[in-house]
């Protein structure tokens, strides 16, 4: 089936240990050979496991599933050019991350784990809430105590123990680590299995486009959850040659949240200390991103850029998509902001493709404030 191997000792472990980082401290990957029968996968049902023989669960009677996957892609103008948007806002619990939850969580249970932890920022943390409930696992989900109410409601109707951490995201994902010490680490940015759900979102496009790849996808950026299953996805299309070329990956942070964008800006190596700030975007406002040179590397590899927004443009944003009828959180909108941008410069026959990551409803407080019931000084 494959195997964990280690991004910096390079040691392999077997898929079938209960481990989420290497012991070296360093991070996983799965070396994992996928396969692609289309004649199958046309037959099956319209969801993310309708590509069964490329995700590394061994039995399928592991799989806890909602039904997820497989949502539209649609054409929409933006600044008066066409382009496709993949409506992950549609998802079970309200985000794509369900895509990485339900490979994770099913790996969970194949491996008979009856606790895990998460941190989030919220959609992370609702997503592994909701399968952890479908398949009868229990589970502590850490998060910022300013997250979001919505999300938190989220969090606690599925059933998952909450636990609000004071401070920063970074000390939310420094709080968890202590709880992982005890506990499988479920974790949206440190295992692997994560991106084996998100990569789906390629496999997606691609059918959906005819099984080709679009010339230039644009994504949100923060932990790199999207952007690196994406990422992993095209490559393993690409290898299989079902398709020819990878798209340019853009990526998209919050200019008040933007550790990824600066170092590509400087050309460097490594993710620089930022001094992070307010921002409407909380999904992505990662100022320490765990895999942070992994991101990098996907987007220079795939001759694409990182590109950043402020409060006004994602506010913009919000309203337009809201005018198209999207409803969809901020962070959402902050990423079809990015989008704008690019298509300032970007050649107008291509094929562009981005994403509604998260829906509206997660975020009542946030936008009621945007329509003007009361309107914070920030922004």
């Amino acid at each position: 089936m494959g195997n964990l191997i280690c991004r910096s000792c390079k040691k392999w472990f077997s898929l079938d240990e209960r481990i989420w980082q290497c012991v070296c401290g360093g991070l996983l990957d799965i070396e994992f050979q996928p396969a692609f029968p289309i004649d199958k996968i046309r037959q099956r049902k319209p969801n993310m496991w309708r590509y069964r023989e490329a995700i590394p669960i061994s039995d399928d009677g592991n799989i806890i599933t909602l039904d997820e996957g497989f949502t539209s892609l649609i054409p929409v103008e933006i600044n008066g050019i066409r382009v496709f948007i993949k409506q992950d806002h549609l998802f079970p619990t309200g985000s794509y991350k369900d895509r990485g939850a339900s490979v994770l969580i099913s790996k969970v249970k194949e491996l008979g784990i009856k606790n895990v932890v998460e941190d989030s920022s919220g959609n992370a943390g609702c997503a592994i809430a909701a399968y952890c409930a479908k398949g009868g696992i229990h589970c502590q989900i850490f998060v910022p105590e300013d997250t979001s109410p919505g999300k938190l409601a989220q969090i606690q109707l599925y059933g998952a123990k909450l636990n609000k951490i004071p401070g920063s995201r970074e000390d939310t994902a420094r709080a968890v680590l202590k709880a992982a010490e005890k506990d499988y680490y479920a974790s949206h940015s440190w295992n692997p299995f994560f991106f084996h759900g998100t990569k789906t979102f390629a496999f997606e496009i691609c059918e959906q486009l005819g099984w080709k790849a679009p010339d230039s996808l644009i994504v949100p950026v923060g932990n790199g959850t999207l952007l690196l299953g994406a990422y992993l996805g095209f490559g393993e299309l690409l290898r299989a040659g079902i398709i020819h070329k990878f798209p340019k990956i853009i990526g998209v942070q919050s200019i008040h949240c933007a550790p990824l964008y600066k170092a590509f800006q400087a050309g460097l190596d490594e993710i620089p200390k930022i001094e992070k700030g307010e921002t409407l975007a909380e999904g992505i406002a990662i100022a320490e991103p765990v895999r942070g040179k992994q991101i990098l590397d996907a987007v220079i590899k795939t001759h694409g850029r990182l590109i950043a927004v402020d409060e006004l443009e994602i506010i913009k944003s919000l309203r337009d998509l809201g005018q198209k009828g999207f409803y969809v959180e901020p962070t959402a909108a902050a990423t079809i902001a990015g989008l704008g941008q690019y298509l300032k410069t970007s050649d107008p026959n291509e094929i562009t493709v981005s994403v509604l990551t998260s829906h509206g409803l997660k975020a009542t407080e946030k936008i009621l404030k945007i329509l003007g019931e009361t309107f914070p000084t920030i922004y």
